[in-house]
């Protein structure tokens, strides 16, 4: 055992004691179970999602369990009180339960969901059906279609189906085909491909015009994307085949291209952007003829808000914006009566907000400050007022604002410290706060638009007292140097933690650029098993290195072309100074993550092996040679260009230096990152004569959750790798002076 100076160990104490209260009070007695955490236990009460709707009103989905029917009821946000059912699906023949609702523009219609089938993680097929609301009448839209959306004249319903676009006439129920080339694998019109889903966030790529008389869309070309193909083992004789496009970095994307169909002369043209790679946001502006386009250079350095005149299908650059590193695409482009807009940008290095006039010339820039804008909720005109939500009372924390439009009367709404996030009324009359921290559960309240908080809605109270019986010692918040920069932690000790023992360490991260683990926020599944691993006798830490999010862009974009590096630095770094504590058992820390974090997790116990004794990689990515373009590139370019910066950080490439204990966990169905990675790094592995554990989920996609006992499963064999490797490797035993 290493023998440290009582005089050394008070100083690293105190650098890395909480700034926050020590944690010090009354704890239960009661033991966290694997299967409490997966089984509901600490689920608290949550709202469901609402839906904002015109006036001081909102609407909910609810489910009625005596008549097995859904219904769509409407609330008031004064008195949150129920004024209406809007439609009953015990009335509606066929019809009783639905899962999904969308207005249209007045809200004199619905469009309701059924018989969803997942295709990637934000993309569905269903069944939908239009609902009059004044004559209760239903008629079917269509069988296995995305995205139906009302035309702004509400006459009309437009879809996708099978790769192609069609427009759906409510009165005559005349279907017409706005494009006849969709083919898998091949084309796709008016959805998106597997990347823009999954990196740009998106999956509806057609929009109507405020008049209705054009609808703009994007066609994608995958004919030069290779091809993905992901054995299925099913529960049949023989196994089967998902074949996709997924263009891995450095490789083909789909050729992407702006269409505007008129719907009164039936016709399309395509519309010329200039040189681009992607075409990330469809938009348009208060001008029935004006359309924004943005795109993005393939370095994702560039971007433009290209203005579409539909009348005559040309475009101009409305607002061009570059950066050494990456610009990161968001939806927060606001359009204002006069037609200048809202944006935001980090260009100052910090995000903030910013106004420009119709034609893209500068206006002013409203917030200003070394701190984050991280929501833009919206734009009052008639009070002249923006709200947002950023970490101006500090990065770990949230807070609700308004600020005028000059940049003046700012004011912080929320009144607690921690995360809080609103709901605002769609007239920004009303908004409903959702606050938690390290000790507060959710809780939801209604305020009003100047900060009044008018009722608590959910309070969580009796979840709170429930856990209170549970051997739950809050996170500790502080902070670390390390390498040059004050990086944020949070720490989870023992209820019964003696600073005179010592303990075993595991610490938690994700750290990919942008990200953040370090929040006031209140628990999730995993801080509960962190906490289950804390009473069994080892102590949990979290530390946000270079590359994480809210402090800065030259903080998150120190990483560029060189993911991996200067995080697993930290990381090291980290574990290096918290292993000189007095109370940290130095030849016993392990590391773990998910992802990115399953990147770094591996990396650490192979360039730190001198450190980390333990580590789990759970769906990790172990050479970004494997993974997307768009998300890829973005931070790194392409392989082509950035060779070294690709397999410098691979920990393909350091199997070799393994030393220590080293679990590695992978899907068989993961369509985000393939368990290739895994398998590549498995065969590193032995050939290196490097012994590992290993867990294959069959079928299970990223999340690893489908299938009964899935994720109980996952988590014994973790718990039981961490109680073998590290909390059996610890004695308790006095430090010595």
């Amino acid at each position: 055992m290493r023998k440290i100076s009582l005089l050394a160990g008070l100083l690293l104490f105190l650098q890395c004691k909480s700034t926050s209260d020590d944690n010090q009070g009354n704890f239960g007695s009661k033991e966290i179970t694997l299967e409490e955490i997966w089984g509901g236990t600490f689920s608290t009460e949550r709202m469901n999602s609402l839906n904002s709707m015109n006036g001081d009103f909102y609407s909910l989905l609810n489910y009625n369990s005596e008549t097995k029917s859904s219904s769509v009821d409407k609330y008031n946000y004064e008195t949150l009180e129920k004024v209406a059912t809007i439609v009953d699906g015990k009335d509606l023949k066929g019809l009783q339960r639905f899962s999904s609702y969308r207005f249209n523009t007045d809200e004199t219609k619905l469009i309701l969901g059924t018989n969803f089938k997942q295709v990637y993680r934000r993309s569905f097929k269903g069944t939908y059906y239009a609902y009059d609301i004044a004559s209760k009448k239903l008629k079917l839209i269509g069988n296995e279609i995305q995205e139906p959306t009302f035309s702004p004249d509400n006459k009309k319903v437009a879809y996708a189906k099978n790769n192609n676009l069609y427009i759906k006439n409510l009165a005559t129920n005349s279907i017409i085909r706005v494009t006849n080339d969709g083919k898998t694998n091949s084309i796709i019109n008016g959805t998106t491909d597997w990347v823009y889903e999954e990196e740009f966030g998106f999956v509806r790529a057609f929009e109507w015009s405020p008049d209705s008389r054009y609808i703009a869309f994007l066609r994608f070309d995958e004919s030069n994307v290779r091809q993905f193909e992901m054995g299925i083992t099913g529960s049949e004789l023989y196994p089967t085949e998902h074949v996709f496009k997924y263009p891995k970095a450095g490789e083909d994307n789909a050729k992407v291209s702006l269409h505007l169909y008129n719907t009164s002369s039936r016709s399309t043209k395509k519309i010329e952007l200039g040189a681009y790679e992607y075409i990330a946001r469809l938009k348009w502006s208060n001008e029935n003829d004006i359309l924004i386009a943005t795109t993005l250079n393939r370095h994702q350095n560039d971007l433009k808000l290209n203005a579409v005149n539909a009348l005559r299908s040309s475009s101009r650059v409305l607002l061009n914006e570059t950066d050494k590193a990456y610009v990161d695409i968001h939806d927060n482009l606001t359009f204002l009566a006069d037609n200048s807009f809202i944006w935001t940008s980090e260009k100052d290095g910090y995000n903030h907000i910013y106004h420009y006039d119709k034609n893209g010339k500068f206006i002013n820039q409203i917030t200003k400050g070394d701190w984050e804008v991280t929501r833009y909720y919206g734009y009052n005109d008639k009070k002249k007022t923006i709200y947002y939500q950023s970490v101006e009372n500090g990065s770990i924390n949230r807070g609700v604002y308004s600020i005028g439009l000059d940049g003046s009367n700012k004011k912080l709404l929320s009144k607690e410290e921690g995360i809080n996030t609103a709901s605002f009324s769609k007239n920004l009359n009303y908004f409903i706060n959702n606050h938690s921290s390290a000790t507060t559960p959710p809780v939801y309240a209604l305020y009003t638009a100047e900060g009044e908080m008018k009722k608590v809605i959910i309070d969580n109270q009796a979840f709170k007292d429930k856990i209170s019986a549970y051997k739950i010692r809050p996170k500790e918040f502080s902070t670390i140097n390390i390498n040059g920069n004050v990086l944020n932690m949070w720490m989870i000790k023992p209820v019964d933690f003696d600073e005179n023992k010592e303990y075993p360490l595991l610490m938690f991260q994700y750290s990919g650029p942008g990200s953040q683990q370090v929040s006031n926020r209140w628990n999730g599944a995993n801080d509960y098993w962190h906490q289950m691993l804390a009473q069994q006798g080892m102590i949990v830490a979290c530390v946000d290195g270079r590359g994480t999010g809210l402090k800065g862009r030259d903080f998150k974009k120190v990483t560029y072309k060189e993911l991996g590096k200067y995080e697993v630095e930290d990381q090291i770094a980290a574990a290096k100074q918290l292993g000189e504590l007095p109370y940290i058992d130095a030849n016993n820390i392990g590391i773990w993550g998910w992802s990115y974090g399953g990147f770094m997790s591996t990396n650490c116990i192979l360039k730190g092996n001198d450190v980390f004794s333990t580590a789990i990689a759970v769906a990790p990515v172990t050479s970004w040679r494997f993974y997307d373009t768009v998300y890829t590139e973005r931070y790194m370019r392409t392989p082509q260009e950035n060779a070294s910066g690709y397999d410098e950080n691979s920990p393909i490439n350091y199997a070799d230096r393994l030393e220590g204990k080293y679990l590695l966990v992978h899907g068989t169905g993961d369509d985000n990152v393939h368990a290739q990675n895994t398998m590549r790094m498995i065969n590193a592995l032995v050939e290196a004569n490097k012994q590992f554990d290993l867990a294959i989920y069959p079928d299970r996609a990223h999340g690893i959750r489908r299938g009964k006992n899935t994720r109980l499963h996952l988590f014994k064999k973790m718990t039981t790798f961490i109680q073998d490797n590290l909390i059996n490797n610890t004695k308790e035993v006095e430090i010595k002076g």
